[in-house]
């Protein structure tokens, strides 16, 4: 190969990341977007208290649940061909979430971005192996793909309140369409289709019940949350497990499972998968939780709220830039353990907010735990696959990809419906949730400072929860994993 043609290639590898990156920023960024504007869509929309939370975590649910069917759809039908089809429905569906004119509208338009982000993470991430053929640089356009969807999580609330600054709550969906028009223009001329030879079908009846079974666990946690334990949230969530219960079974009885759960024997694995999981939930809940306290306990205006979040953002997409070299160095196990205990200690420092003041403490809690936010996204994907022999290598990494987006839609549904319980419990029950409560016309003074106490109250609580359970994990990470383990 002449040396001029060796650089057209390399040149065109470079540019195809650049498209395909865009994609990749949006799925993550839409993940945490409306942490900020969710009180501007309560005032638009006035949706309940479980239609509020659906707004925010049915798009994490539909990717999770969906990730490893289209993952195997894509091996059989062809990469490209998926990752455009998934493309035009995420602009669609984006389209159709900005001008929604009511709650259920709007959850059924995330649930279709959500399905559309199903099929493009697994489908960019393939495409860079046909990109870059030279394992060097294979590797540092994945380590700019994690650090890319790393920072969509980080940036999404400060894109949102940059945009709810200028504009109505809908620009937060409208500004994915130009990206998802360059990359359906662009994409013809730098990607080629890629197919992935392997065995047996996609089951159907196993991605049905994954996403039904938890769809209604979760609906009857809200539920109860929301409106207390009834008999159809106890019916709903017996209906949920069987159907969970269900589909575990029948993964082990398929000669090609959707999840194969013999993976989980190794404990290496498990722990790394669980790495996956639950930081993405606590961040997700309390960055959900902290938007609201901001603005609407604090009075914040919504740009300085998304600015105040840059720390942390920052924090994050730094430490996940440099972690896979420092890794080397320190090792995996060390990194997990560094990766749990910042996070427990960041959450600690929302303990002191109040209804009065409490901005320097969220500042600084975001950036304290952000370092193992950053470490989760660095080093759990790789730390799974190399904790499980080459050929069940894809059959891990998706598992702690899957991992990290269903952690970010149960963050949100079990600790923001534990917050959302407090609420209930403690507020001065005149409405499901402090933005509609503080709607009320003819509140007295003390009936918003009760309110107000009780959203705090909440807050905390889910915070010493999440750092309750990384201090928990962290303790097993130590006491489980071998001092060799990454080195």
């Amino acid at each position: 190969m002449s040396q001029t043609t060796a650089s057209t290639t390399n040149l065109r590898a470079w540019l195809g990341l650049l498209v395909v990156l865009g994609p990749v920023l949006l799925v993550s960024m839409d993940g945490s977007i409306l942490f900020l504007a969710l009180p501007r869509i309560s005032q638009a929309l006035d949706p309940s208290a479980d239609q509020a939370l659906w707004i925010l975590d049915v798009y994490g649910f539909a990717v999770g649940s969906l990730l490893i069917a289209f993952g195997n759809i894509g091996d059989r039908y062809g990469r490209f061909r998926l990752l455009r089809i998934g493309a035009l429905f995420f602009g669609l569906g984006s389209a159709g979430a900005a001008l929604a004119p009511s709650p259920e509208l709007l959850i059924a338009a995330r649930a279709v971005m959500g399905i559309a982000g199903a099929t493009l993470l697994p489908s960019a991430l393939a495409l860079l192996s046909e990109l870059f053929a030279d394992p060097r640089r294979r590797a540092q356009a994945i380590g700019i793909f994690a650090a890319t969807f790393a920072a969509g999580f980080a940036i999404g609330p400060v894109i949102g309140g940059v945009l709810l600054e200028r504009f109505w709550w809908g620009s937060v969906f409208l500004v994915n369409l130009p990206v998802i028009v360059v990359f359906l223009a662009a994409s013809p001329f730098l990607l080629s289709e890629v197919r992935a030879t392997r065995r047996g079908r996609v089951d159907v009846p196993s991605v049905a019940a994954s996403a039904i079974g938890l769809l209604l666990t979760i609906y009857s946690l809200k539920h109860a949350a929301a409106d207390g334990v009834s008999g159809a949230a106890v019916i709903t969530m017996v209906a949920g497990l069987a159907v969970l219960g269900w589909f575990g079974v029948r993964q082990r009885r398929l000669e090609h499972p959707l999840i194969d759960f013999t993976l989980f024997r190794d404990r290496v694995f498990g722990i790394a998968v669980i790495t996956g999981l639950l930081p993405l939930a606590a961040w997700s809940a309390t960055a959900y939780l902290a938007g609201i306290y901001l603005q609407s306990v604090l009075g914040i205006p919504v740009l300085r709220a998304a600015l105040l979040a840059l720390p942390g953002a920052a924090v994050l997409t730094i430490t996940c830039v440099v972690v896979p070299a420092v890794v080397d160095r320190i090792g995996k196990r060390n990194a997990l353990l560094i990766c749990h205990f910042t996070i427990a200690g960041g959450l600690l420092l929302l303990l002191p907010i109040t209804v009065s003041g409490g901005a320097g403490w969220y500042v600084a809690s975001t950036a304290v735990a952000g370092v193992g936010y950053g470490i989760s996204f660095a080093v759990v994907a790789d730390t799974a696959v190399g904790a499980v022999p080459p050929e069940r290598a894809g059959s891990a990494g998706a598992i702690a990809e899957t991992s990290n987006e269903l952690g970010n839609a149960l963050g949100i549904a079990l600790l923001g419906s534990l917050a959302a319980l407090l609420f209930r419990l403690y507020g001065p029950d005149l409405a499901p949730t402090l933005d509609a409560t503080l709607q009320v016309p003819g509140l007295a003074d003390t009936v918003v400072a009760d309110a107000k106490s009780a959203f705090v109250t909440g807050l905390q609580v889910v915070a010493a929860t999440a750092s309750a359970l990384h201090l928990l994990l962290g303790a097993v990470t130590l006491r489980r994993l071998p001092r060799t383990t990454g080195r």
